[in-house]
C-alpha cells in the first residue's frame, strides 16, 4: 500500500532510529522495495533544518545523505503544487500551527495517501487517514 512518510518517520527509518518498531521498519523496507513510499518535498527542507540545528546527526554530509535518502529507489518526492496548496484550504483553521506539518498533511490529502506519522496533533485531528504497518 502506498504511503506518505512524515519527516520523522523517514529520518528514523533511514538512520536506524530505535523509535521505530521492527514491524514498522520491515513494513517500510517492503514498501520501499515495491516503490510505494512517498515523501512531501517540504520534508527535505525539514531534514536540512534539523541538521543545521544539530538535531539530526548523519553518517554523511547532508547533501550526500539527501541525495541517497530521497532517491527514486527509496521514495517518490511529491512536489508542493497546486493540488497540495488547494488541499491546505480544506484543513480546519485550528489544525496544527506548524507550516511544514500542514503541508505534509495537505500532500497526503491531495494524493489520497495514508500518512505514516507519530505526531500526536496530526493523529488526533483525524484530518487524514493514517498508515498502518
Amino acid at each position: 500500500m502506498r504511503a506518505l512518510l512524515d519527516t520523522h518517520i523517514w529520518v528514523w527509518w533511514l538512520t536506524g532510529d530505535p523509535a521505530l518498531t521492527d514491524r514498522e521498519r520491515t513494513a517500510l523496507d517492503t514498501a520501499a522495495i515495491a516503490g510505494e513510499l512517498c515523501l512531501a518535498a517540504i520534508s527535505l527542507w525539514e531534514a536540512q533544518m534539523l541538521h543545521a540545528r544539530r538535531r539530526l546527526a548523519l553518517p554523511l554530509p547532508l547533501t550526500d545523505w539527501l541525495r541517497r535518502a530521497a532517491s527514486p529507489a527509496v521514495v517518490t518526492v511529491l512536489p508542493i503544487d497546486v493540488p497540495v496548496i488547494a488541499a491546505l484550504d480544506s484543513l480546519p483553521g485550528r489544525f496544527h500551527g506548524d507550516p511544514a506539518d500542514r503541508l505534509i498533511v495537505a500532500t497526503a490529502k491531495a494524493h489520497r495517501l495514508p500518512l505514516a506519522s507519530r505526531d500526536r496533533r496530526i493523529r488526533a485531528s483525524r484530518t487524514v487517514s493514517l498508515w498502518k504497518p
